[in-house]
């Protein structure tokens, strides 16, 4: 039981207004953790949130677009991520293939705005795509009628939830989604009972009484520097994406820092997909057959309604195949979804 609270701590915390576009990044200083692409142009973009947070994006644009107004895509995550991983690769594929897109980092995270640092929360995280959103819908090359959203992992759910209320929102896709309020209030499996909760709300709580006296905020455990190798296998493969070349940031929670520890509370206290049901644009919900998470979609699915619903699940994939490996993740499919859906 004490091995399982130590995994169950560690997963835990892996997993607008007016807006400005500035210059377009240099392409002699490329910080992403994939190849840059010679088929679109990329503009680093600010906007701010209903909080009065600036959000920091990356816009990508496909090449000659002349004076046609594109459909448009909101990409975030995965939870604890930055633009520079797994968003800005599924951004960057999208825009070669005709979309304007943009990958930003949410409130708190990366290079947006927003203090303490390394906090989520599931009511500003769903407002972050809505800022998008916004921000995307006043570009004189994009068609406001013609925006959809992305969301991976933990975004997944923020972005399912934000179209459970933002109409303008006409097609969502989620990749390997996680619904962060059930696995934070319920842990993994749903294993976690009321008194283990209870227990666990004392101990955020005490140590909202510290971080109060300390005048500081203390860090969750996030994922080790090296493995002992008696890690669950999902472990493995987050530190195996987020801890080496492969997909390491310098400004990623995941890769190079922890989240707040109390972050934990706003998600036991607030559910996310309240009104799931009532979503009547187009959801494309992407999971691995292998993923430890695929439970969080294929039950998500299930309360979703009309026939512009898809649950696609991947053959072979696990959670993490779905951030970065392109034999895994269906972009192909993606953007027959988006085409058809953002006419």
């Amino acid at each position: 039981m004490k091995k399982f609270l130590i995994y169950l701590t560690i997963l835990l915390v892996i997993i607008g207004g007016t807006s400005m576009v500035m210059a377009k990044n240099d392409p002699n200083n490329w910080d992403k953790v994939f190849t840059k692409s010679d088929k679109v142009d990329i503009q680093k973009v600010s906007f701010k949130n209903r909080y009065g947070i600036t959000l920091v994006g990356d816009l990508y644009t496909p090449k000659d677009i002349k004076n046609n107004k594109l459909p448009a895509i909101a990409i975030s995550g995965p939870f604890g991520a930055t633009k520079e991983q797994a968003s800005g690769l599924y951004a960057q594929t999208l825009a070669e293939r005709g979309f304007i897109t943009l990958a930003f980092d949410p409130s708190y995270t990366g290079e947006s705005s927003g203090e303490p640092r390394d906090v989520a929360s599931p009511d500003i995280n769903t407002e972050d795509f809505s800022a998008a959103v916004d921000f995307l819908s006043n570009q004189q090359n994009i068609d406001s009628e013609r925006i959809g959203i992305l969301g991976i992992c933990g975004f997944g759910g923020f972005a399912l939830n934000a179209a459970s209320m933002d109409t303008r929102i006409k097609a969502a896709v989620t990749s390997t989604m996680y619904n962060m309020s059930r696995v934070n209030a319920n842990g993994y499996f749903d294993a976690m009972d009321e008194k283990t909760r209870y227990e666990l709300k004392q101990n955020l709580n005490k140590q909202r009484t510290e971080d109060f006296k300390n005048e500081t905020y203390a860090k969750g455990t996030g994922l080790p520097d090296k493995l002992t190798g008696e890690e669950p296998q999902f472990v493995k493969d987050y530190w195996g994406y987020y801890k080496t070349e492969r997909g390491f940031h310098k400004r990623s929670i995941n890769s190079n820092g922890n989240w707040n520890m109390t972050s934990s509370l706003s998600f036991i206290n607030m559910p996310i997909l309240a009104y799931s049901n009532e979503i009547q644009n187009a959801v494309l919900m992407i999971h691995g057959e292998n993923a430890h998470s695929r439970y969080f979609s294929e039950d998500a699915f299930k309360k979703l309604k009309g026939d512009n619903k898809e649950l696609l699940i991947i053959k072979g994939a696990n959670h993490v195949d779905l951030y970065d490996n392109l034999e895994k993740i269906p972009f192909d499919k993606i953007e027959t979804f988006f085409k058809e859906n953002l006419k």
